[in-house]
């Protein structure tokens, strides 16, 4: 399976800027890179514009949902949404979408771990349901949203659920950039999956944005990376038989004994 990540610059607080963005985006990557499945960012709608999220987020994940729907199915691609802000009722959360390539929303996700260094707390309800697996093009895959990577549980439960690839959405600061890194490598490494992510680049109220968008493999191996700074795209092909590869050459699984945990 091939894989592009937008390693998008936010346009704060513009909702169809940044989805103009995107459709354009779509429409070169698919001439260029040609990809089976394309991820993105959290946030992507409105960035961190916390206290206009009131105004600015999706009604119950509209119009994102329409708007990504019609991109995989007219393009014929996988995509993982990113995140978004999304209301319901009276409260918001921090709303991941992923569709298939007919257009389908195959898995929905609440960012349950909120930011208390960023207020998010005052802002945003955290999730309540457990992260579940979802597949694509017959491949068993976990989604996270950024702090959520602090976590290791969640990883943890999506790998023993089956999941050979853990997709990370963010916005992760530069102040915390080698964490952003060594968390990812981490997470490949102990759960012998894929890691995936989609980081943003620019800056917002002070805040610089790390970018760093990674593709790594199930021994832990970078296989490409994005800039600190720049909006690029970086692209690279899965092969899910190297999970299984890494899993029996170091077994893990087998040798756990969560009695004793």
């Amino acid at each position: 399976m091939k894989f592009s990540v937008f390693q998008m610059e936010i346009i704060p607080g513009n909702p169809k800027q940044n989805r103009d963005k995107v459709e354009n985006w779509v429409r070169e990557v698919v001439q260029n890179e040609r990809p089976d499945t394309i991820v993105l960012p959290e946030m992507w709608t409105t960035s961190y514009t916390l206290t206009k999220l009131n105004v600015l987020a999706d009604d119950m994940g509209e119009p994102t949902k329409t708007f990504l729907s019609k991109l995989a199915s007219e393009y014929h691609l996988n995509i993982i949404g990113g995140s978004v802000a999304n209301k319901v009722g009276d409260k918001i959360y921090n709303t991941s979408l992923v569709f298939n390539s007919k257009g389908e929303l195959v898995y929905e996700y609440n960012k349950i771990h909120l930011v208390p260094m960023l207020n998010e707390p005052l802002y945003l309800t955290g999730g309540t349901k457990k992260v579940e697996t979802f597949e694509l093009d017959g491949i068993k895959m976990g989604l996270i949203i950024c702090y959520d990577l602090r976590f290791p549980e969640l990883a943890r439960s999506l790998a023993l659920a089956g999941a050979e690839v853990l997709i990370v959405v963010a916005e992760w600061p530069t102040a915390r950039k080698n964490h952003w890194t060594s968390l990812q490598i981490a997470r490949a490494i102990e759960n012998q999956m894929y890691v995936i992510s989609s980081n943003n680049i620019g800056s917002l109220d002070g805040v610089d944005y790390a970018g760093a968008s990674m593709i790594i493999d199930p021994w832990g191996e970078v296989l490409c990376q994005g800039s600190n700074t720049n909006e690029e795209t970086i692209t690279g092909v899965l092969d899910a038989a190297r999970v299984s590869e890494v899993r029996k050459d170091v077994p893990i699984f087998e040798s756990r004994v969560p009695n004793l945990y």
